[in-house]
């Protein structure tokens, strides 16, 4: 089975990243302190890393900086628990297209991307997608934010390990991010950035043609990179509210 081009996996990675995205760091590992910061990525398929954009402001010291890492061509080997404790193993849900939002009680625009999220999960539940919320944060915050909040998929909390995760899918710098992951554990994209209902909807369109045998992954990974690539120009020509 060949394995998709990691560049082109950056490009899709890197094209949500012009509408914003919050970087964060932990400061305190004690007292789980948190900054965050918006930043612009500048982007080209022949980026090292989506975790190491061209430009970033303001940038963490070198100390606390994590290293570059790739994104994957699978799902890594994972394990995160759910809120009563259960470990669960990222690449045991093969055999479903699966979405996982990395995402922060704390977290402006992954706060916003919840209804869609609960939208998406009803919508192509009967396609066999599973969303998979993946929570940077404590549990004892994500318990209390579910309480005014419903999140009608699964729930992980990553809390301080969910760094570690979030860098193993090569964006250990960014919140929001969501990775599109096909039946057979491949990473078909990854979305920087708050996501947009036209968004999933074009990633998914191509992930039904894939699994109906329509087309190729590779074309599949090309045509949500041309899309994304649309969509991020059309929203950037729109003007701000007042």
């Amino acid at each position: 089975m060949s394995k998709p081009p990691i560049p082109l996996l950056v490009l899709v990675a890197l094209l949500g990243a012009a509408a914003g995205y919050y970087t964060f760091r932990s400061a305190n590992t004690a007292s789980k302190s948190r900054d965050i910061a918006p930043s612009v990525a500048a982007s080209s398929p022949s980026s090292p890393s989506a975790s190491s954009p061209a430009t970033e402001a303001p940038a963490p010291p070198e100390d606390e900086a994590p290293p570059a890492t790739p994104v994957p061509a699978e799902v890594p080997d994972v394990s995160i628990p759910d809120m009563a404790g259960k470990l669960h193993q990222l690449r045991d849900a093969g055999g479903h297209e699966r979405l996982f939002n990395f995402w922060a009680t704390w977290c402006e625009p992954c706060r916003r991307e919840i209804p869609l999220l609960n939208g998406l999960q009803q919508q192509y539940a009967a396609e066999g997608l599973q969303v998979v919320g993946i929570a940077i944060d404590d549990h004892a915050a994500v318990q209390q934010f579910l309480k005014s909040t419903p999140m009608r998929y699964q729930l992980l909390v990553g809390e301080e390990g969910g760094f570690e995760a979030a860098q193993k899918f090569g964006m250990a710098l960014a919140l929001p991010f969501s990775v599109f992951a096909d039946a057979a554990n491949r990473v078909i994209a990854v979305k920087l950035g708050e996501l947009h209902a036209d968004e999933a909807a074009a990633i998914f369109a191509n992930m039904r043609a894939l699994r109906a045998g329509t087309t190729t992954f590779e074309t599949a990974q090309k045509n949500i990179a041309d899309a994304l690539r649309s969509l991020a120009a059309q929203r950037s020509k729109q003007k701000p509210e007042k």
